[in-house]
């Protein structure tokens, strides 16, 4: 297999040169007219999709302010993700929904899109992506607990193995309140009731 590459541009980028080489190992042409832009936009891609490796969730929720007085849980639902299965490099996308209940200090509301932005722009796994948020948050804001469920689908759960189009994955993380050992939880039923419009 001749490897060699024609383009400079893509032998001066390794994810282009990698691709390129991708790209030929499965039998196909890189040089054919609809290929040969390809390598150059999966870089492009790579480096807008995994941008999340190089941003500190941390810095994201550093901007408080006061509670005055909110004492209820706030919750941000349907905060709308795409990421990328670390298993198998393809997609696997759903909701976020948070809730919190404030200690002294609340965040803008924009900032839990924000964070799950950074997380969701990594190689990750769900389960991850859903503990990492609510560790976050109760690290920076320190609130009286924290709880975060994610629900996705994944492709490759769809599009290979088992395919099984249209399943979803529901993973949650909770912490203080949320995590009490007391059955039934007040706060965690509370917040199911809220996300559900039944309060």
């Amino acid at each position: 297999m001749n490897t060699k590459l024609k383009h400079q541009s893509v032998a001066d980028d390794p994810i282009e040169r990698h691709f390129y080489e991708i790209i030929q190992l499965i039998g196909e042409d890189p040089e054919r007219e609809g290929l040969i832009e390809t390598p150059k936009r999966i870089a492009k891609m790579y480096r807008e999709i995994f941008s999340g490796l190089h941003e500190n969730p941390e810095e994201i929720l550093q901007k408080t302010f006061p509670a005055e007085g909110t004492k209820d849980i706030v919750i941000v639902q349907d905060i709308p993700f795409y990421s990328v299965c670390e298993h198998h490099f393809v997609p696997f996308f759903g909701k976020v929904h948070i809730g919190y209940i404030p200690n002294e200090r609340i965040v803008g509301l924009s900032k839990f899109a924000r964070l799950v932005d950074v997380f969701a722009r990594r190689p990750q796994v769900q389960e991850r992506i859903t503990n990492e948020i609510v560790n976050t948050i109760q690290k920076v804001v320190n609130p009286l607990g924290v709880i975060c469920v994610v629900e996705a689908e994944h492709m490759c759960m769809t599009m290979r193995g088992i395919k099984k189009p249209g399943s979803l994955t529901r993973t949650i993380a909770k912490s203080g309140v949320f995590d009490s050992d007391e059955l039934p939880n007040y706060y965690e039923e509370r917040f199911f009731k809220m996300l559900n419009k039944e309060i």
